[in-house]
């Protein structure tokens, strides 16, 4: 985590170079930057605009020349260095992404002689307020949130001031909360200075905190915040009354984005609540192990969930797509309406490659609005946003056709809004610059006075090329020139060869070395109703673009309504065309019962290039017959292949999504639980294995009838008969106590002999065939047990040099025989052709090898009888 500091409103920070340098001893635009230093966030940089440039001086300048790479230097005693500002945004990303917030200082009023000139801070970027960076990625939000906790409960919400989504929720632990935090891939968290975090956040995480006034959190204050800016009585009308502490974090929340940030939060329009009851629970665990939205490898290739059924062509899309990747919905009916869309799509593709056609027209209208609604939005981010709406009528048109409850939805919602599209149409010019303030903006026709200061301009630069070629033949000079810059102006440049044609009239106005540069009356004139008119004209455009932007952002609500309804419809067309290309099926929701899967697939790896020909299996739990699986067989052969695909299925049905299989009958599902793979923590100083335990415990107390739990190799991290037991109670508890359907994967073949005591186990394993002392992997589940691993095969595979294979199969051999020699030490570490290798004998076992009484090891023991 980065810690940062939010400097409480009415208080001044310490200025750590006050006793090096004086306020006496600084120059009034120094004691002018020491000001405005003093008034914005304790640890934000300041980036001072001085003409062509921003600079930053005393210790902020030391900071940002080690992050940026910039040489540090210093004028009458101060550090300082700079940063051109037509490039400042690169460089202010590298410093929000370096975990800093940076106050952008502009000059507000024109330089003039003995004067200082105005500044003030504009804005204030920070790693959870980048919307006038291009640091955000298309189909990812950005968020900066809140938190408050009061005795067992936490209240939290979240912002993205890049689209304006505003949501809050309450938490009962802060195990929750924490997953949570991992889920949105939050950037900055601010909380009550005094009472702090619920729990620290993992370093992992790289979240920038933000401690701050503790009195804006207070509910009182925060619910009359946020009905001050909703323009509303009450909170009543956005259903989150009850939610006391999440309103206190909103309207913190809030308040900590205008004054602190100083961002425009006009585009903010609308406050919604949220329950994890609404959604399947995925926790951090299984978004990692599952590799849902992030890959867990460092291959250079995607191999997330997301990047395997990401087929949206909508920056909106794709965020909604990871949404609902990530908050599965535990509604059967809501869900069956997702998935009858996409049924329509796939009995006929004509509507199917239409409607993607009108989305592939519509830009990010969310971002685009919420750039115009802080006044950070440009001319071609309006003309984007017009030419994004035109397709709306036709779009909505098409939905209508779909003819099914939720497409009726959102075709209500795909509201055209011709008034808005001739507006922007007739405004703006079909090739609008980057800058506001350099003319170009504006079509002609537009506005009456632009159209006159422009001909004018034209006429001027019309009279100009007529006197070059006037004074050409009057001189006599053909190489004479009349030319333009900045610094001069207009001026009439000739070749010192050619100096003696020189008319009288011409006044010089700088020497060359090759040339002179003259002027006239005439031309000096003209320039002056050139440049007059140009400059005018630049101003005006200017400041009807501000009245045109504030008249489209009036639309803001209108087109946020547009843009939730083509995320939606562009991620369900998605899943159809993913459905269509891979082959899948709808599967059957259940409020409850068994779970079926007819030839299913991994949905990730099926897509993998370069991966070996994919085979399907079967699934078939029931609460009664089969509610956990006992998976063993050898490492590579595709049981942790298996488990995931199941939970995926799963986990994919919820959404809406059809699914990799022939057929599929899912129950609804409260949580996924996954453990699976070592790793450690080293930041908590946890070993693996006590990871693992922490996983493991987490499932244990959290798992109910209605979960899916997949477990992979529990209790490898210790000792054998450790790791044994633990697996044994483990697997029994699930069985017997939680009653989740599990599938436990493991090596450990003892547990097969859960199924004679366990009504509800069943025992699988993955074929596999030997063939001259090598395994093929037949990647097939069947039914049964299997009291082999093959390690040693699968060791040979990895490439184990030949010498420490034979004798891995001789220590195999030793221990399988249960061997020990004359002194009753174990054979293991004698090799058969060694001639000093003592007489062998049989170890002594009470354990016979037939199964019955092999279970004796593990019954469990009868009421009143010893232990």
């Amino acid at each position: 985590m980065v810690r940062g500091r939010a400097f409480p409103a009415g208080k001044k920070r310490a200025t750590p170079y006050a006793d090096c340098f004086m306020a006496e001893k600084l120059t009034p635009m120094m004691q002018q930057y020491r000001k405005i230093q003093d008034e914005i966030p304790s640890g934000a940089l300041l980036l001072f605009r001085l003409g062509d440039f921003y600079e930053m001086f005393f210790d902020d300048a030391r900071i940002a020349s080690d992050i940026l790479g910039l040489t540090l230097t210093k004028r009458n005693g101060v550090p300082m260095c700079g940063v051109p500002f037509h490039a400042a945004d690169s460089y202010v990303g590298k410093l929000v992404e370096a975990g800093r917030r940076v106050a952008i200082c502009e000059q507000t009023s024109e330089p003039r002689p003995g004067q200082i000139v105005e500044r003030e801070v504009t804005q204030i970027l920070s790693p959870g307020n980048t919307s006038h960076l291009n640091l955000t990625q298309p189909k990812e939000n950005r968020f900066l949130a809140a938190v408050v906790h009061h005795a067992e409960r936490i209240g939290f919400s979240y912002l993205d001031l890049t689209t304006g989504e505003f949501r809050l929720t309450e938490f009962e632990t802060a195990s929750q909360w924490e997953d949570e935090l991992l889920r949105l891939h939050l950037r900055e968290l601010i909380f009550p200075q005094e009472s702090g975090l619920p729990v620290d956040v993992e370093a992992a995480n790289n979240i920038f905190e933000a401690p701050y006034d503790d009195w804006v959190f207070e509910p009182g204050f925060a619910e009359g915040h946020l009905k001050e800016h909703f323009q509303v009585q009450s909170l009543d009308g956005f259903g989150c009354t009850e939610l006391t502490l999440g309103v206190a974090a909103a309207g913190g929340l809030l308040h900590y984005a205008t004054n602190q940030l100083r961002a425009s939060i006009e585009h903010v329009s609308s406050l919604t609540p949220y329950s994890g009851a609404d959604h399947l629970v995925v926790d951090a665990a299984t978004q990692r192990n599952l590799e849902l939205v992030k890959s867990l490898g460092s291959s250079a290739s995607d191999t997330s969930l997301l990047k395997a059924l990401d087929e949206t062509v909508t920056p909106m899309g794709g965020r909604e797509l990871r949404r609902w990747i990530l908050q599965p919905l535990r509604d059967v009916a809501t869900i069956e309406r997702r998935q009858q869309v996409v049924a329509r799509f796939l009995e006929d593709i004509g509507p199917l490659e239409d409607i993607r056609a009108k989305l592939k027209e519509v830009k990010d209208l969310e971002r685009l609005i919420s750039r115009l609604s802080q006044g950070a939005g440009n001319a071609r981010d309006m003309q984007a946003l017009g030419k994004s709406i035109e397709p709306v009528p036709d779009l909505r048109q098409l939905v209508a056709d779909l003819e099914t409850p939720l497409s009726d939805e959102l075709a209500e919602s795909i509201e055209p809004q011709p008034e808005l599209v001739e507006l922007i149409d007739r405004a703006i010019t079909e090739e609008p610059p980057l800058s506001l303030k350099e003319g170009g903006i504006l079509k002609d026709g537009y506005f009456d006075e632009v159209d006159e200061l422009r001909q004018a301009s034209r006429e001027g630069k019309k009279w100009i090329t007529e006197l070059q070629l006037r004074e050409q033949e009057r001189t006599g000079i053909k190489s004479l020139k009349v030319r333009f810059n900045q610094v001069f102006g207009y001026y009439i440049e000739i070749t010192k060869s050619n100096l003696d044609q020189v008319p009288e009239d011409y006044t010089r106005k700088q020497t060359l070395t090759n040339a002179e540069r003259f002027i006239t009356p005439e031309l000096k004139e003209m320039e002056s109703k050139i440049l007059g008119a140009e400059e005018r004209v630049q101003k005006l455009e200017y400041e009807l673009f501000v009245q045109l932007r504030t008249e489209v952002v009036t639309y803001t609500r209108k087109i946020q309504q547009i843009a939730r309804a083509v995320a939606m419809l562009d991620v369900l067309a998605g899943f159809a065309v993913t459905a269509r290309l891979r082959q899948y099926c709808r599967p059957q929701i259940r409020q409850e019962g068994r779970y079926l899967i007819t030839e299913g697939r991994h949905p990730v790896l099926e897509q993998l290039e370069d991966a070996e020909r994919f085979v399907p299996n079967d699934l078939n739990m029931s609460d009664e017959d089969c509610r956990l699986m006992v998976i063993t067989g050898p490492n590579m052969a595709g049981k942790s292949t298996y488990i995931r695909q199941v939970a995926l299925i799963a986990l994919m049905a919820h959404t809406g999504s059809f699914v990799p299989a022939q057929a599929a009958e899912v129950p609804m599902l409260d949580r996924i639980f996954t453990r699976v793979g070592a790793s450690d923590d080293l930041s908590r100083g946890q070993s693996t294995f006590m990871v693992e335990m922490n996983e493991t415990a987490n499932i244990l107390n959290n798992a109910t009838q209605q979960s899916l739990v997949i477990l992979d190799e529990i209790g490898r991290g210790t000792s054998t008969f450790d790791g044994l037991s633990i697996a044994w109670s483990v697997a029994e508890h699930l069985h017997s106590q939680c009653k989740a359907k599990t599938l436990f994967a493991t090596h450990y073949h003892e547990l097969t002999e859960l199924a004679v005591i366990c009504k509800a186990v069943k025992n699988y394993n993955v074929s596999v065939r030997e063939w001259h002392d090598r395994v093929i992997f037949l990647r097939k589940i069947v039914a049964g047990g299997t009291d082999k691993s093959y390690g040693i095969q699968v060791a040979r595979l990895a490439g184990l040099p030949k010498p420490v294979l034979d004798r891995a199969k001789e220590i195999l051999r030793n221990l399988e025989e249960n061997e020990l020699d004359a002194t009753g030490q174990p054979q293991i570490a004698h090799s058969r052709n060694d001639p000093d290798r003592p007489k062998k004998r049989k170890r002594k076992s009470t354990a016979k090898k037939k199964t019955i009484p092999q279970m004796d090891l593990f019954k469990q023991p009868q009421s009143g009888s010893p232990t």
